[in-house]
């Protein structure tokens, strides 16, 4: 048995579900590939490994892991890191291991009071020496605290944040509750900050553990799409979490709402627990659309007047009719009289109903007369859509706003959704606001089932009143990826004029993906037969050859039958795992369509490979990354900043020296990620059927064998037929498909934005 001491210099593969893990272990300055099973593991941490040495035809040598233990770092391995971690400019890892091989535990005091002893080590002459200790001099605080840091397994990064943060009371910090980095320090949530304390002693049931507990229960729920829960769900919740009883967690919630960052409703036998932010920010929308929605046409004239105005609305409509060849039904002349004459107004329908045709009417009468218009929808590509449709320039709605950063809080969300990875604070700083308000005399808003609570309340911000706001979108469409189902609650709360459109036209009725996504919407079985032109179902039973066929359809069949190229047909399933799931039909979709060559530089980073000619996805808002348009001759035409979930591109330059990586996304925007950033985007051969929303494919691949039921439902069904311009393709088992009509179950969200407007309208009558 060989025994070997280590830390993990990075992740090359991991399996989160049974622990199997590929790790580079650094070890006496020269770097281990090691396998096995390990309880958790984490970049930074410090390992003693038991195992046998093997030959891997293909990789190498390698230790297969039979016994992995963590340790605290020894201080030479710390004062290593430290050095190589790029803190001291013109010290790499390789010249720290000889300083510290020099010098050992002494290292730091040599430096320190003897400088001129570095001189001794190869490569670093007089001048360098000198350089090195004023560095060290003025670093010291620093020094101290990133190699102090290391035996909690926190990396330099998030040490450099740390520092920044507390300066020296992170110690006291560290010492006393480790559960405020999970507040304050973006990168680490409450199960990181929850190792630590444990690691300090910290009793399971701490005030601090409990209160950065329930938190984090309501951050993960916000995750799900709740803007509240219920208290019983709650305490169940946060109770499993931290295996403590109720009862201590019932003294922590009133605590927190005393110092405000709760707020606790009850509604009926319902008592509702938010996360402040999200308390107001639905309290805020209610109170702003009340604002809004005033008449605007005949407000205080008389009946006589009111019929006049709508005389001469009905000449005009027949007038932009005659010039558009078009022939509004009943229900699409309301819509377009409601725009005109309310503050607010909601209009809905599926596919093919005639919202596009309903939405240029609109445009064209606000147009006829004088007004001036804006038009927005949540994404780039849902944006895009917009702008062909009515031939007007629509914008995303963070564009609209005029984007131009982030703003810090208290109460943030990271990548394991606690209060760090939800930053409220990471949310956009916007130009547009109530002091500034959008210069328009209508806002028309697409795609709002995509639109979540605070992005809601920061649109409604940036509107005055006498402004008309109409709302346009699908509401049997999946809700926002983000907390709150804001189109869903507008029309449940029956406060503002809704129309929604019902009658398939004739073009869009020859349409089998129009026809089955309405018979998928009322619960109707759809034809899989195979008689379509533009819908098709392949029965396949086995994941490898649906794998097989998805490849040759992108390759060879569906771009010259649908007129796209290959990267433009888009794989999307319900599913993040499983052998049907996002990660690993990316990895398949990779081989095929993007297979390795010469020509095409790669990056690997943990178990994920980025290759030159990858289609990739922004997977968060960034609305500080800065991107740029440049012409054939290297001209910058245009520049600006953020980009968002969502959004697509293609990986156009991997540079190693710099290390960074380059994607080009829709309208020629280039941004340039560093290796470290590349948390920020995704392979997108497949998506998930959820970030598909507000986007429109040439042609769309469903495959679909069995999952879990609560997922497998219409709503998501509907969703994926809808993306779908010119064709729908099917593989997968014919049961599982009737099940998922059949399943009408979606799962609940805790919202409360209609009750909010029910209070105020209420209010605002008395």
């Amino acid at each position: 048995m060989d025994t070997v001491t280590g830390y993990v210099d990075h992740i090359i593969f991991q399996n989160k579900e049974n622990g199997y893990a590929v790790i580079a272990l650094v070890t006496e300055g020269e770097e281990l590939v090691c396998v096995g099973s390990f309880r958790s593991i984490e970049t930074g941490e410090t390992l003693k490994l038991e195992g046998k040495f093997v030959e891997h035809p293909l990789y190498g040598m390698q230790l297969k892991v039979e016994h992995a233990q963590t340790i605290e770092p020894d201080d030479e391995a710390g004062i290593v890191r430290y050095l190589g971690s790029g803190a001291i400019k013109g010290v790499g890892e390789s010249l720290a291991l000889r300083i510290v091989k020099k010098f050992g535990k002494d290292t730091f005091r040599i430096i320190e009071e003897e400088p001129e002893r570095l001189a001794e080590i190869k490569g670093i002459s007089e001048r360098k020496a000198k350089e090195i200790a004023g560095q060290m001099l003025e670093k010291k605080d620093m020094r101290e605290a990133y190699v102090f840091l290391q035996k909690y397994g926190i990396s330099n990064t998030l040490a450099v944040k740390i520092f920044n943060r507390y300066g020296m009371e992170l110690y006291g910090i560290m010492k006393e509750n480790p559960y405020k980095l999970a507040e304050d320090i973006d990168g680490i949530g409450f199960k990181k900050a929850d190792e630590i304390a444990f690691k300090v002693g910290i009793h399971i049931d701490s005030d601090f553990r409990v209160r950065s507990g329930i938190l984090y229960v309501l951050f993960q729920a916000a995750a799900e799409g709740h803007t509240y829960l219920p208290d019983r769900i709650l305490m169940k919740r946060t109770a499993e979490l931290l295996t403590i009883k109720e009862e201590v967690i019932t003294v922590q919630l009133s605590n927190l709402a005393m110092d405000k960052k709760l707020v606790i409703k009850i509604s009926g036998e319902e008592k509702r627990v938010y996360v402040s932010s999200y308390y107001y920010a639905e309290l805020n929308c209610a109170r702003m659309l009340h604002d809004l929605n005033i008449g605007i046409s005949g407000t205080g004239a008389d009946a006589g007047e009111n019929r006049i105005e709508e005389q001469k609305v009905n000449k005009l409509l027949q007038t932009l009719e005659k010039e558009q060849g078009i022939k509004l039904d009943e229900l699409q002349k309301r819509a377009v009289l409601q725009s005109i004459s309310s503050g607010v107004m909601i209009l809905s329908g599926g596919p093919g109903t005639g919202k596009t045709t309903t939405i240029n009417t609109i445009i064209r009468y606000f147009e006829a007369e004088g007004m001036d218009i804006l038009l927005a929808a949540p994404t780039g590509r849902a944006a895009k859509r917009m702008t062909e449709a009515t031939g007007y320039e629509a914008r995303t709605i963070h564009r609209l706003l005029e984007v131009n950063g982030v703003v810090e809080s208290s109460t943030a969300v990271s990548e394991d959704n606690s209060p760090a990875s939800q930053k409220e604070g990471k949310r956009a700083q916007f130009e547009r606001n109530e002091e500034n308000p959008l210069e328009a005399d209508a806002v028309i808003i697409d795609e709002m089932s995509m639109v979540d609570i605070h992005l809601f309340k920061s649109l409604l911000s940036a509107i005055s009143v006498g402004t008309r706001l109409i709302m346009v979108g699908d509401v049997d469409q999946l809700p926002s990826v983000g907390p709150g189902q804001v189109l869903q609650d507008l029309i449940e709360s029956h406060a503002f004029p809704v129309v929604i459109l019902k009658r398939i036209f004739r073009q869009a009725g020859e349409s089998d993906i129009v026809v089955n996504a309405h018979k998928i919407n009322r619960g109707e079985e759809i034809d899989l037969g195979n008689k379509s032109r533009d819908f098709f179902f392949l029965e396949r039973k086995d994941v490898n050859v649906i794998y097989k066929h998805m490849i040759q359809l992108i390759r060879e069949k569906l771009p010259p039958y649908v007129k796209a190229e290959p990267y433009d047909i888009q794989v999307l399933t319900p599913m993040r795992k499983g052998n049907l799931g996002v990660e690993v039909l990316n990895g398949i979709l990779q081989q095929y369509l993007n297979p390795p060559d010469e020509k095409k530089k790669e990056h690997r980073i943990g178990e994920r490979l980025f290759r030159e000619g990858d289609k990739v996805m922004q997977i968060k808002n960034n609305y500080q990354i800065p991107w740029e348009i440049v012409s054939k001759y290297g001209i910058s035409v245009d520049k600006g900043v953020g980009i968002f979930n969502g959004d697509m591109g293609i990986v156009t330059k991997i540079d190693e020296p710099s290390q960074s990586l380059t994607v080009e996304y829709d309208e020629h925007r280039k941004v340039e990620y560093s290796f470290s950033g590349l948390d920020e985007i995704e392979l997108s051969y497949a998506v998930t059927i959820h970030k598909s929303q507000g986007s429109e494919y040439p042609a769309v691949l469903l495959p679909i064998m069995n999952g879990p039921k609560p997922l497998l439902n219409r709503n998501l069904l509907y969703t994926a037929v809808t993306r779908a311009k010119k064709c729908v393709t099917i593989l997968g088992s014919r049961d599982t498909i009737r099940e998922m009509i059949q399943n009408e179950k979606q799962h609940r969200r805790y919202t409360s934005l209609c009750d909010r407007i029910k209070e105020i309208r209420v209010m605002g009558d008395e």
